[in-house]
């Protein structure tokens, strides 16, 4: 991708392992033919509302499961994560009519909404939580806490680690996402994944830009992950701990 990216578009059809001579063109080409800006900051935006959604609802659900009896848990637990085994093709067309409902049909919150929780998250979150010390939160009880007040400033705390590794994954899943926002979105360019199709025309595929906008998109994922390397070794070092 960064090879060719950096290629002459003379040459991007070369096998050369290392482009020579070095050049620009193809990101120039990129950034004249689409708004690189706009498609980073919708994506983002998408990508971190569909995460912390995600995370919210999945932090809620997971702690109820692990710390909470009540009447037909199990029953409740496994329907909510077999919910995970639905393909989304199956559920695109109520979605699809229920936006259009809403009028929210090429708008990035027609793309977010559908997203706002993962039973993967809560499969995920559960498994730490079950693993924590009943011991501190019946301390934190004791002490007169709510369970609000537990979640928040016991539990949370004590999974950073695992919520950066989680966070991690569901923003890069939300990033990737092609099919969705092409529904909704129809024919706009808004975010990136659309973008890129941009460049593929019934001439041909400008492949030196399309890699230009390919390798920019790659980077917010790639600092993203340089910021939570730290919480992300250590949730799969203690993911092995009892």
């Amino acid at each position: 991708m960064v090879a060719t990216s950096l290629r002459h578009p003379d040459d991007q059809y070369s096998l050369a392992p290392l482009p020579w001579p070095l050049s620009i063109q193809n990101y120039a080409d990129a950034a004249a033919q689409t708004d690189v800006i706009r498609l980073l900051f919708n994506t983002f935006a998408v990508a971190t509302g569909s995460t912390v959604a995600q995370l919210l609802i999945a932090l809620l659900a997971a702690y109820a499961f692990a710390m909470f009896d009540f009447p037909f848990k199990r029953v409740l637990y496994l329907g909510f994560v077999g919910t995970w085994l639905v393909p989304f093709q199956v559920t695109m067309l109520p979605n699809y009519v229920l936006l259009q409902q809403l009028g929210l049909l090429n708008t990035l919150a027609g793309v977010v909404m559908p997203t706002l929780c993962s039973a993967l998250a809560v499969l995920m979150l559960r498994q730490h939580m079950d693993s924590f010390p009943k011991e501190l939160v019946a301390a934190a009880e004791m002490d007169g806490r709510s369970s609000w007040s537990i979640l928040w400033r016991v539990v949370v705390p004590n999974l950073r680690p695992a919520l950066a590794a989680l966070g991690l994954l569901l923003f890069i899943n939300a990033w990737n996402e092609y099919f969705w926002p092409a529904v909704v979105l129809q024919r706009t360019s808004s975010v990136v994944q659309l973008g890129l199709r941009s460049f593929m025309t019934a001439e041909g595929t400008n492949w030196g830009a399309m890699m230009a906008l390919a390798g920019m998109t790659c980077l917010p994922v790639f600092v993203l992950y340089l910021a939570l390397q730290r919480h992300i070794v250590n949730a799969f070092v203690r993911s092995g701990l009892k």
